[in-house]
């Protein structure tokens, strides 16, 4: 049996190569760039008014002061999105709007607020020295062309797309999405509501349906296996060695009872790579296992809920993220608040509330049920506390690492 640590390696040297497409970016949101995208133009287009007001140039306020001010007169009028028409003559200005582009031999602009008219308001009189670019926001000065706006890896979020689309980016070369074809197994498995005591609703498929989206792949439900469906199973996944899915995941039937047929079923196949039993809880009877020459795995997750959860969390989701280049996700750390007590060999992912206490600090604690049976606590929790093997005895205090339950933080950083 692996340790967590080992079985992470083996993972990420059988990564998935996921082929590049172009995307239009309307299609781009939680997409995977595969390649730094640089501005094709600089940003703001043009140096252009940050405030209400008028726009004067600086040197013909050089000698000005309360007892030598002087009028300027008002050229006209321009706002955001009119082309500029004025051109600078000796102690005039021009009405500008905030965005609006400078006119030729203007560089300063004075608040609207602090104007003074004269009677007819056709001049503004100006009794003092001014700053040449006082309240200009100058070409270029957010992004320059060629500037990188979004790197290699990154997961596309709407932040992303407005300054996409501010900056003119029409299309982009992102990872393309993989397929994700889901069995569920066991006769005990049900997708009726109402079902006796003796079966089991059909969780599992639904919850990382659920995640497809947010992730960007295709979820494919497979259907249900029954017990002793080998045959089936094999010829399915014969199928997919020819076809465009790209990770197979089956949920129940991995561990080493009567009617555990996963694991020999895909050990019949010409494997490069092949994993099973991890030292984790919940989610020991874990498996993986990469076709040979070609571009396809496998995952076995437990049939139980937690352990399926645990086991998509800490396995499916780095594979997919590595396998798309995108960023290694890196646990936030948080301050425990109450003990904890495991065996010393495993690491447990454990169901955690965090929360910022009134000091600023993030804090830890670990909620009551994680067996693996319960969902009560999975339902309360908004992280997992990463507990590593080669200790059992967490005190308070210890800092821990979390991880989101509902996924990445890589925003964060």
């Amino acid at each position: 049996m692996k340790s967590y640590n080992q079985a992470k390696k083996i993972l990420s040297n059988a990564k998935l190569k996921i082929k590049d497409e172009i995307i239009d970016i309307k299609y781009a949101l939680n997409r995977i760039v595969s390649e730094n995208i640089l501005s094709k133009v600089n940003y703001p287009a043009g140096d252009n008014a940050a405030f209400d007001g008028f726009v004067v140039k600086a040197q013909d306020t050089k000698k000005l002061s309360k007892k030598n001010f002087k009028n300027f007169k008002i050229l006209g009028s321009l706002a955001a999105g009119d082309k500029p028409k004025f051109t600078n003559k000796k102690f005039s200005t021009v009405e500008v709007m905030t965005g609006a582009l400078i006119p030729k031999g203007f560089d300063t602009i004075i608040p609207i607020e602090q104007i003074k008219f004269d009677k007819d308001k056709k001049n503004i009189l100006i009794d003092e020295k001014l700053n040449k670019y006082s309240h200009i926001r100058f070409a270029g000065s957010d992004f320059k062309k060629k500037d990188t706006v979004i790197k290699k890896g990154t997961q596309i979020n709407s932040n992303h797309i407005l300054a996409l689309k501010t900056l003119g980016v029409k299309k982009l070369k992102v990872k393309k999405i993989p397929n994700i074809l889901f069995f569920s197994t066991g006769n005990e498995i049900s997708e009726k509501i109402d079902v006796p005591d003796w079966k089991v609703r059909n969780s599992n498929s639904y919850y990382i349906k659920s995640l497809a989206e947010k992730f960007s792949f295709n979820f494919i439900d497979g259907g249900i296996l029954r017990d002793g469906e080998e045959k089936i199973f094999k010829s399915k996944l014969n199928k997919v060695i020819k076809s465009n899915i790209d990770l197979v995941i089956t949920s129940g039937a991995v561990s080493a009872g009567k009617y555990d047929f996963i694991p020999n079923v895909v050990k019949s196949l010409p494997l490069q790579t092949y994993l099973k039993s991890v030292a984790i809880r919940p989610g020991k009877p874990f498996m993986f296992a990469k076709i040979k020459n070609k571009q396809k795995a496998i995952f076995g997750l437990p049939g139980n809920p937690m352990s399926s959860a645990a086991c998509f969390r800490f396995f499916v989701y780095p594979y997919l993220c590595n396998s798309l280049h995108t960023n290694e996700e890196k646990p936030i750390k948080a301050v425990l608040k109450n003990s904890f007590i495991k065996k010393k060999d495993f690491t447990r992912f454990i169901k955690c509330k965090l929360v910022i206490n009134n000091k600023g600090i993030q804090e830890v604690e670990v909620l009551k049920g994680q067996e693996s049976f319960r969902i009560k606590s999975f339902v309360n929790a908004n992280s997992w506390g990463s507990f590593p093997s080669g200790k059992s005895k967490f005190k308070k205090s210890d800092i821990i690492d979390c991880f989101p339950a509902n996924f990445s933080n890589k925003n964060f950083y």
